[in-house]
């Protein structure tokens, strides 16, 4: 699957920003879905997941309650609804696909994601 982030740019601290993410080519609607975010220096951390059929999400302890993951299955594309962002949020954000098809979980490492967008630049200034 080809994977297309978009959404990203300059926000204050304490403002939003939603991201998206287009993909093509295998059934969209068969996998879990991630975003992942890596800030300069730092390794790739997960943000946020969902299930293929969007009835189950995980995020990480950092943006719990800040960010909500969804996807829209008909239009194959995962979003990532950033609010109250933090300085510390600034970082490349990454989505990507699940490397199997149905699981009723959302995978947390980044090893059981197989397919990456380009990445698009979030950056909050404080």
């Amino acid at each position: 699957v080809q994977l297309q982030a978009s959404g990203g740019g300059l926000v204050q601290a304490g403002g939003s920003l939603r991201l998206s993410c287009a993909a093509s080519g295998r059934t969209f609607s068969s996998y879990a879905m991630g975003w992942f975010r890596q800030a300069p220096g730092k390794e790739r951390e997960f943000v946020a997941g969902i299930n293929w059929s969007g009835g189950r999400t995980l995020y990480a302890d950092s943006v719990k309650g800040r960010f909500t993951i969804s996807r829209d299955n008909a239009k194959n594309t995962v979003y990532l609804q950033m609010n109250s962002l933090k300085a510390e949020d600034t970082a490349v954000y990454y989505c990507a696909a699940d490397r199997s098809s149905g699981r009723f979980y959302v995978p947390r490492p980044l090893a059981d994601y197989g397919s990456w967008g380009q990445g698009t630049l979030v950056t909050v200034s404080s």
